[in-house]
């Protein structure tokens, strides 16, 4: 039986209904199949003004990588900023960092986001579905949702009462990595539970080159590994949900932990001799960092005739040290008795909570209401200094209001006020002070720079609003509009950072004087949905009255061997820019999809383009597909990067070559599902604009060639 997609959606809610009245009313029904002609990214994004990328089960597992946002970064918009092959974060339309937010169910992801060394605290084997809002969403999200958010959501649980579970395994060359996953889950009744534990360990990875450049000097690579760049990640998880009624209610626990070296000839002062094979591709040495991200959440719902009414709580403790061998540059400073190697370490604890109320008064009208507040604490520890201890609370409202008279036309707007309230403990280093005055310096310069951080309290207020419209005058055509001012508060290290960090090689100082970051965004899109052919096009443009940015200030640093300070800043900046999607339906099983990308960056108070702006890119996928099989070839284009910030190094372009099969082999009444591919085939050397070994003249991983095994089960329960 096949249907189309509102009668297929009435006859899903029939049957719902109906087992929500009487559980055991539909034991004995039996329907043949279900075939919905057109997808769920197709109904979000007729339902948002924002531009909305929802991606399932079938997407990850066709792209898993082992790493999401590396899975991700095959979307039109969105970039992994990398760290060597084991780690990345997001980037989505050139903003990263505090810019971007990651939620999981339902609780924004809290773990130093602002660091450039190290990636998200995510089990990507328990992800099974994102949706990727592109451009500004401060009126949804809050503070850190300025450049987008990728927002992690649980799949619908089974219909039936049954016991299931997955076993997944996972291979990659360019590492070594073998890695693997189980998950086990039971629907019974009202209830559903699943648990779930993944763990990978990779060696040193492979890159195309034998010599790389660090500040001029030549530092080999032998055997054309990345010394100590291996590394190991487990992860646990257990999700529990509870329906009866009107209610309906959720918990989750799970605790991530990532243990990964750095290559010893990019951290610090280079030395070729830190490089030597030491015989394995395995080990992990100094320098190396660790973090164990815990979180446990809960998410409650009522749901009322015209009303529903929505709370998440989360708690988050975020864990994170970076080890290198003890070393000063201070004669004064003594080995620490206690981890003498530990040289930095940040403790964050984050406390979130987040009511919603969802208003249904009419056919034409939707209102929504929320409160949002979040409390934080962060205590260091180290021989290093880099980011004070600091507590930050922040709570928000908003009002967002849909009308919709018609089908054809729908009209969004809403209004949001956050206060944020920072307050930044002082931190005095008398190692630099006894340092300076042995230098020479006079006691005003020594008194200025031995208070590496002054005490800052201070309190923000600022809003975000937003007015977009929906317009589909027919089925295949679909315009979207939106326009909105967004804010993002001002995070720690933007106002009292001051130190040299070792993963961005400079010494970063804050300033306590800071304002909000605020800017004003127009973004569009047109749809054309096609029975053998669709498109999608994205323009936007972004204007912020004052963008932070690290600004290299031309002032020599007095702490040794650390160069010029760069000092967050705020200037008038502007971004622009757009994606383009196409897919056609070829004859004989064939399909062509395009997706392409480019963003525009410029300082306009230094009249230079903005740091970390990704290259503009094109993706032509050619694949081919029937019934248990799936065969495709995809040529990546990447374009030169040469619009670059101050001090930046421009990027060459590449041209890369990936392969891929999929293969459903019915074992035992299963499916086993088999994904195969090769990521750059040619071994083409190349460089990744955002990477954080870029500025080393570190290119990307050599030829990967990947197998994954799913083996899912399940057993109906009578």
């Amino acid at each position: 039986m096949r249907i189309g997609i509102i009668p297929g959606m009435l006859l899903v809610c029939c049957i719902a209904t109906l087992h929500a009245q009487n559980p055991d009313s539909l034991r004995n029904v039996s329907l043949s199949e279900i075939v919905v002609t057109e997808n769920y990214q197709y109904l979000r994004n007729r339902n948002t003004t924002l531009h909305l990328d929802v991606v399932g089960k079938d997407f990850l597992k066709e792209h898993f990588s082992g790493n999401l946002m590396q899975t991700l970064e095959q979307l039109p918009g969105v970039h992994s900023m990398d760290i060597g092959s084991g780690f990345s974060k997001p980037v989505i339309r050139g903003m990263g960092f505090n810019r971007v937010s990651v939620t999981e169910n339902g609780i924004k992801q809290e773990g130093q986001q602002w660091g450039a060394d190290h990636g998200l605290e995510i089990d990507a084997f328990n992800v099974e579905q994102v949706n990727i809002r592109k451009g500004p969403a401060s009126l949804l999200y809050g503070s850190d949702a300025m450049g987008g958010v990728v927002e992690i959501t649980q799949a619908a649980p089974p219909f039936d009462d049954q016991v299931f579970g997955e076993v997944s395994l996972l291979g990659k060359s360019v590492n070594g990595l073998f890695g693997g996953s189980v998950m086990l889950g039971v629907k019974k009744e009202r209830w559903y539970t699943r648990l779930r534990y993944s763990e990978q360990h990779f060696g040193d990875y492979r890159i195309p080159t034998d010599t790389i450049v660090y500040l001029t000097q030549k530092i080999p690579v032998h055997n054309r590994r990345l010394k100590n760049t291996a590394g190991f990640e487990r992860d646990a998880s257990l999700f529990t949900q509870y329906r009866k009624g009107r209610y309906m209610g959720n918990y989750a626990v799970s605790n991530a932990y990532q243990k990964v070296g750095f290559f010893p000839g990019a951290h610090g002062i280079p030395d070729p001799s830190r490089v030597e094979d030491d015989g394995s591709s395995r080990n992990i040495e100094l320098p190396y960092s660790f973090v164990n991200h815990l979180k446990a959440t809960t998410h409650q719902e009522y749901a009322w005739e015209k009303l529903l009414l929505q709370w998440d709580l989360g708690y988050q403790n975020n864990h994170r040290e970076e080890w290198s061998r003890f070393h000063t540059h201070y004669g004064t400073q003594p080995v620490p008795e206690k981890d003498p190697d530990k040289e930095l370490a940040f403790i964050l604890n984050t406390f979130s909570s987040g009511v919603k109320a969802r208003l249904t008064g009419s056919s034409v009208w939707d209102h929504s209401a929320g409160w949002d507040m979040q409390y934080q604490r962060n205590t260091i520890a180290g021989y290093s200094f880099l980011l004070p201890e600091y507590t930050r609370f922040t709570t928000g409202v908003s009002w967002l209001t849909t009308y919709k008279p018609t089908d054809v036309l729908s009209v969004s707007g809403g209004l949001r006020y956050d206060i944020g309230k920072t307050d930044i403990s002082s931190f005095t280093d008398s190692y630099l002070e006894t340092y300076l005055r042995e230098q020479g310096y006079s006691q005003e310069v020594i008194d200025r720079n031995k208070v590496r951080s002054h005490a800052v309290d201070r309190t923000f207020g600022d809003y975000s609003a937003s007015l977009g419209v929906v317009w589909s005058p027919v089925k295949e055509h679909l315009l979207k509009a939106n326009i909105g001012h967004s804010f993002r508060l001002p995070g720690a290290n933007e106002l009292a950072s001051n130190g040299v960090h070792h993963g961005t090689f400079r010494h970063e100082q804050g300033d306590p004087d800071l304002d909000s970051e605020r800017g004003w965004q127009l973004d569009m899109a047109y749809s054309f949905f096609g029975k053998f052919f669709s498109v999608t096009v994205s323009p936007f443009v972004s204007w912020f009255s004052n963008y932070i940015y690290l600004k290299p200030t031309g002032e020599w640093s007095v702490l040794p061997h650390a160069g010029q300070i760069y000092r967050y800043t705020g200037a008038e900046a502007l971004f622009a820019g757009g994606e383009i999607s196409v897919k056609v339906d070829l004859p004989l099983h064939f399909t062509y999809e395009l997706g392409g990308e480019y963003v525009y960056t410029y300082n306009c108070d230094e009249h230079i383009p903005l740091s970390f702006s990704p290259p503009g890119s094109l993706r032509n996928t050619l694949s081919w597909e029937k019934k248990r099989m799936r065969f495709y070839a995809e040529h990546q284009y990447i374009a030169d990067q040469n619009r670059v910030a101050r001090n930046e190094d421009p990027t060459p372009g590449a041209q890369l070559l990936h392969l891929g099969a999929g293969f459903r082999i019915p074992v035992g009444g299963t499916d086993i599902e088999l994904t195969l591919s090769a990521r750059n085939l040619l071994n083409t050397k190349y460089y990744n604009h955002l990477s954080f070994y870029r500025k080393v003249e570190i290119p990307e991983p050599g030829r990967n060639f990947q197998l994954l095994i799913k083996i899912p089960f399940k057993k109906l329960l009578k």
